[in-house]
């Protein structure tokens, strides 16, 4: 491994730590991710968005963008210490499957003790 690219390294220590072995890991193009299953046993999928490709990392690219408005929004900025109680945060908030009649209904459901401490 190129060792004066800690991007790569970091990337690499993410994947071994956090991903499972045999597992398809879908990327854009960027030169990060070049021959990045060489290092963990993964497959790797990637799309090129200069060739308008977008099927494999849309969905995740749209989440991000909503937790990036999300924190602009709410909080304006977050330290990184704070950044696990924000994240389960939006994960609660993003995956209710109702729709809600109004926003008192929306209130009284986010308002409502949850499972974790945020």
């Amino acid at each position: 491994m190129n060792t004066e690219d800690p991007h790569k390294q970091h990337a690499v220590e993410f994947l071994i730590r956090f991903v499972a072995t045999d597992t398809t890991v879908c990327t854009d193009g960027a030169g990060i991710y070049r021959g990045i299953g060489d290092y963990h046993r993964i497959t790797h999928e990637y799309e090129r968005h200069n060739q308008f490709e977008f099927s494999l990392t849309a969905e995740t690219e749209g989440v991000w963008a909503n937790f990036r408005t999300f924190v602009r929004r709410m909080y304006h900025h977050v330290t990184t210490d704070k950044l696990p109680a924000i994240v389960h945060e939006f994960a609660l908030r993003f995956s209710q499957d109702r729709i809600f009649r109004s926003p008192r209904d929306y209130f009284t459901l986010c308002l409502t003790p949850k499972p974790f401490a945020l």
